[in-house]
């Protein structure tokens, strides 16, 4: 069994590659442009891991690397830019793919790569991550406990400390700039990025985060296979500071583009090298799944805390392994929650140390 990494040495895809090591038993091919970065990893990892030059900018390089794969998983980052070309090349090489994209702006492109997924007979995975992936199944999970759901309300919160990755930086920006996509009253509506703030509690050691609409797909996907009014999605950095100077940053015009993006979270990432982000290096995930069981009112609740490369990186080998050994093999392009299903997956994590906390409130 033979699984490619697209980033493999990065923030969140070497989390992807050391749980394949210790998890499976596939050949771990680290893809990656920094060649002598993934060489180091890969003599640390052992036998079962090498390591290959990849240009992500460079279609057939990205088709050649993941040709003869049987599982590919993408975590070059950042995704509003890199998703459609990873999934694109996965499907050129008919190898299953899954990748950990958190961005809202491709989900209809790589949506509307369906018909040719099927075609090539490849099943495709956009999303499974911590948010989104952890979060979908947590709704799935709990709305599978109701008759009626009325609301899904989803929040992340990240420690600052938690990530050294400059695409971490960059999705941050483009998620609260500008209009952001929620689903309320049964539509698709776009809301100002930063507003509706509100305190959520998480498990320890993360506590208590403050939190505000920003750009995720949960509420582009899940609508599609949970039949809930409104679905809405929330996250915010620890300390609170962060928040605040994004805010600022994406005031003065300096997330207007993706050059822009590029260049001010440069800067940002430096200074975090630096001076460091502060707070606690964790991160988490919580959803209410609000509804009704038999006429009664009732609110299913799912949190986790873990370090931020574990709860997205796990989750996106455990689904690469599903595909290698064809355990999930539907062709197409799909959201986790339209294949997967919560209990064995959340099986695994448990497996690892991650462990998801449900309470219900009746």
């Amino acid at each position: 069994m033979k699984i490619v990494v697209l980033g493999g040495c990065g923030d969140m895809g070497s989390h992807v590659v050391r749980d394949l090591i210790a998890f499976s038993d596939a050949e771990v091919v680290i893809a990656d442009y920094r060649l002598e970065r993934a060489r180091q990893m890969a003599a640390q990892l052992g036998d079962r891991a090498r390591a290959v030059f990849v240009d992500a900018e460079n279609a057939d390089m990205l088709v050649e690397v993941l040709n003869g794969a049987d599982a590919a998983v993408g975590c070059i980052g950042p995704f509003y830019y890199f998703a459609p070309k990873l999934t694109r090349a996965a499907i050129r090489a008919r190898v299953p793919y899954v990748d950990i994209c958190d961005d809202w702006g491709p989900m209809d492109e790589l949506r509307s790569m369906d018909p040719q997924a099927k075609e090539a007979g490849v099943t495709v995975i956009n999303g499974l991550g911590w948010t989104p992936g952890i979060t979908n199944l947590m709704a799935k999970k709990g709305a599978a406990q109701l008759d009626e759901v009325d609301e899904i309300r989803i929040y992340w919160g990240g420690g600052a400390a938690d990530s050294e990755g400059l695409a971490v930086v960059m999705h941050v920006f483009y998620a609260i700039t500008g209009e952001v996509p929620t689903f309320r009253d049964g539509q698709r509506v776009m809301v100002r990025a930063g507003s509706e703030k509100e305190w959520v509690d998480f498990p320890a050691p993360l506590g208590r985060v403050e939190v505000f609409h920003c750009g995720h797909p949960e509420p582009l996907t899940i609508p599609r296979t949970i039949p809930a009014r409104t679905v809405f999605l929330k996250g915010g950095l620890t300390p609170r500071w962060n928040n605040s100077l994004g805010a600022l940053l994406v005031r003065l015009g300096l997330s207007r583009s993706h050059r822009s993006i590029v260049r001010t979270s440069r800067i940002i990432h430096r200074l975090e090298g630096l001076i460091g982000a502060g707070g606690i290096p964790f991160s988490g995930a919580r959803v209410d799944v609000v509804g009704r069981k038999s006429g009664e009112a009732r609110t299913i609740r799912y949190a986790a805390v873990d370090k931020m490369g574990r709860l997205t990186g796990i989750p996106a080998s455990v689904g690469a392994v599903m595909l290698a050994r064809r355990e999930v093999a539907k062709p197409g392009v799909f959201a986790p929650e339209e294949l997967i299903e919560p209990d064995p997956f959340f099986a695994q994590l448990e497996k690892r140390g991650i462990r998801i906390h449900e309470y219900i409130h009746e």
